[in-house]
């Protein structure tokens, strides 16, 4: 019986306080490496952009998902991240028989997993997993971006820069942001 298909699972975007958390399962294909897989944030963007797509041809399987601000509000940010990796880990076509997850907790899936802590850094697919939901997320930060462009989501991709900030305070809290997070909530006098 062959052994079943592992995937990474990793996420993008707990910390920031506008949009949507990202989480990303991957299956990678040992036939068909994808040279420079590591921790999205030991990658430029650029090289992000650039690995994207070759993770996304040449996996045996990936999906992208996420959990909205609406979600995040209502469960708290820990339980969406949790949310958009069982949707990503669901999505999957073929479905994986284990899950390794980036973390010392886990989401809670249907299948087998283990937590790794620093998997991003240690496991190929968990790495995988990270750019694809990094960049998934900084591409929905640019749509957004450009429905309020009075934010700066563009530049910052909705983390609590003094840029952010500001701006925030000065145009106030739209649709998009986070109402549970702190500098949201003061704003809100909450």
């Amino acid at each position: 019986m062959p052994e079943p298909l592992a995937c990474g699972v990793d996420e993008a975007g707990r910390g920031p306080i506008a949009g949507p958390v990202y989480a990303a399962a991957v299956i990678l294909d040992p036939a068909r490496p994808v040279e420079g897989i590591r921790d999205s944030k030991l990658l430029s963007e650029r090289r992000r952009d650039a690995l994207a797509p070759l993770i996304r041809e040449r996996a045996i399987a990936w999906a992208v998902a996420s959990a909205s601000v609406e979600e995040n509000d209502a469960l708290n940010i820990l339980q969406a991240t949790f949310l958009a990796m069982r949707r990503a880990v669901e999505a999957l076509d073929p479905p994986a028989g284990f899950a390794l997850v980036d973390g010392n907790r886990l989401p809670g899936l249907a299948i087998p997993a283990r937590a790794v802590v620093g998997g991003d850094r240690s496991h190929e697919a968990i790495g995988a997993a990270s750019i694809l939901a990094k960049t998934g997320r900084d591409a929905e930060m640019r749509r957004l971006h450009e429905r309020f462009p009075a934010y700066g989501l563009d530049r910052h991709k909705g983390y609590p820069t003094a840029e952010h900030l500001a701006l925030l305070e000065r145009h106030g809290a739209c649709e998009i942001y986070r109402r549970s997070f702190a500098p949201v909530r003061r704003l809100l006098g909450g």
